[in-house]
């Protein structure tokens, strides 16, 4: 299962950032099965990758395209719709993503059911609905970020 961390640099000039300078935003949208944000995720066609299936996904959901980054880890996650014999728990792995975000498209298939949200990370920590998203986030996305700089 391929999943992004779609994200974007903004330029900040408010005297009461810390980040003086350039501010990194993530960005979330609403669980349609509850409260709290998640990234987007893919479903998996067969004929694609994992980063395609990341892709796809984010235009699908969260109506973003952009450039896909780097791989930033494999998460495993408990899901409900994917308990079967092989797997009674419903385990899953899933290959994130950093994704940086060039076009948000005004029209996109999820638009009905989806919010997109721009959250700098701390607010996106607070917002994450699972756990294993979070730690996505904290111990893969920032640590692949503050790399890169």
């Amino acid at each position: 299962m391929g999943r992004c961390i779609p994200f974007r640099y903004r330029s900040s000039n408010e005297a009461d950032e810390v980040n003086y300078g350039e501010v990194v935003e993530v960005l979330m949208i609403n669980s349609t099965s509850g409260p709290g944000l998640l990234f987007p995720k893919g479903g998996w066609e067969n004929d694609e990758t994992v980063e395609e299936a990341a892709v796809r996904e984010a235009t699908e959901e969260a109506g973003v395209r952009g450039d896909l980054m780097d791989f930033i880890g494999f998460y495993h996650f408990k899901s409900k719709t994917h308990q079967d014999e092989f797997s009674p728990e419903g385990l899953c792995k899933a290959a994130m993503f950093a994704l940086l975000v060039m076009e948000e498209l005004s029209s996109w298939p999820e638009q009905s059911t989806r919010t997109r949200s721009w959250l700098t990370i701390p607010k996106a920590l607070q917002s994450c609905r699972h756990e294993w998203m979070k730690d996505a986030l904290e111990n893969g996305f920032c640590k692949w970020l503050a790399q890169k700089k």
